[in-house]
């Protein structure tokens, strides 16, 4: 039977999300770990809420404001990393009302950063904790070298403001023995200079069952694993029925035998192809391929008769779950198939 919603809509099977988090709190928890999940794949204090229920640490943002809004949401988030070189006057002003209310830290991967941050916390009542960011081969952001690490490091523990808070990076997929060789000759390094380091943090879903292969990160940072979408379907890190979050839509129009158009194009779905080919999985429909999105329509086409007609309500799976969550205001909660809530996404949007 349709649900009662308005489409297109974003669906969050809530026995699902739970199940995903308690999977790998299990593991981390087995292993020693400790678990700050990244954020920004629900945006939600209540999801958060259901992490550290579970036994996460706190929890990781990617931007200040983002943080400022689950930190709002909740009284329960009392610790948030953010994981992003941060500039500017407005955005420290910010860092330091959030740091009088949580336990904060943030990182950064050079000098500008790091004076910039030192030059406005010098004096205040609080310091803020910065963390180093290695690239350990994602080449991303981070410092290429441990040697690097170490320089930063002091340069950090030597600032007025500042409290050097340890190591971070966000790896490549199986990466762990890269993790593994370039944060111990870090540590090694910066302990040889006299310096503490009091965590190491990775992160990253599709690894994320085979963290304990870096033992010297302390904690690991895990996203999308409490949605799943289909590239990890793709990766086999998970099955369909470990995707949470879905994306439902009409038929509006069957035009031809082999080809439907629904409601759900690339303001819902996205444009993210993440090495796939196409939009998005047809739960229940492994024939269709949704292969062309415009802004506000979704091409549905198979091989052979489609065999939809218009009306129909189609769930979707989505390339990349995290984006989906920040092109809708609220998210529908779903339980044993009904409808239960639904939840406003507080920190979409936040991108300062």
């Amino acid at each position: 039977m349709p649900l009662p919603i308005e489409t297109p809509a974003v669906l969050v099977d809530l026995e699902v999300a739970k199940r995903n988090i308690e999977r790998f709190q299990a593991y981390a928890d087995e292993h020693g770990i400790r678990v700050r999940p990244h954020i920004k794949t629900h945006k939600l204090p209540q999801m958060a809420e259901l992490q550290l229920e579970a036994g996460a640490v706190g929890i990781t943002c990617q931007k200040v404001t983002e943080a400022e809004a689950m930190v709002e949401g909740s009284d329960r988030i009392k610790d948030v990393l953010i994981t992003y070189n941060i500039l500017g006057e407005a955005k420290m002003a910010r860092l330091e009302r959030l740091n009088g209310r949580v336990a904060l830290a943030v990182v950064a991967d050079n000098e500008t950063v790091i004076d910039g941050l030192a030059g406005f916390f010098a004096g205040k009542d609080k310091p803020l904790r910065v963390l180093v960011e290695c690239n350990t081969g994602a080449d991303r952001c981070g410092v290429g070298t441990p040697a690097e690490a170490a320089r930063l490091a002091r340069r950090i523990a030597d600032a007025p403001g500042l409290v050097f808070g340890g190591l971070m990076t966000y790896p490549p997929v199986d990466g762990e023995a890269k993790v593994q060789a370039f944060m111990s000759e870090a540590k090694r390094l910066i302990e040889a200079d006299g310096i503490a380091v009091p965590a190491i943090t990775s992160g990253g879903t599709p690894s994320m069952m085979h963290a304990a292969g870096a033992p010297v990160a302390c904690e690991y940072r895990p996203g999308t694993y409490i949605y799943n979408d289909r590239s990890l379907v793709s990766r086999g890190v998970a099955g369909w029925d470990d995707c949470a979050l879905t994306v439902l839509a009409t038929v509006v129009s069957v035009p031809s035998e082999s080809r439907a158009i629904i409601d759900a194009g690339s303001k819902v779905l996205t444009s993210d192809l993440l090495g796939l080919a196409g939009y998005g999985h047809v739960l229940g429909r492994d024939d269709i391929r949704i292969d062309q999105l415009s802004e506000e329509h979704g091409r549905l086409v198979t091989d052979g008769p489609i065999n939809l007609k218009v009306g129909d309500q189609l769930r979707i799976v989505p390339n990349h779950a995290c984006v989906v969550t920040n092109m809708v205001d609220a998210v529908h909660i779903v339980e044993g198939g009904t409808l239960k809530d639904t939840w406003p996404i507080v920190a979409r949007g936040r991108v300062l």
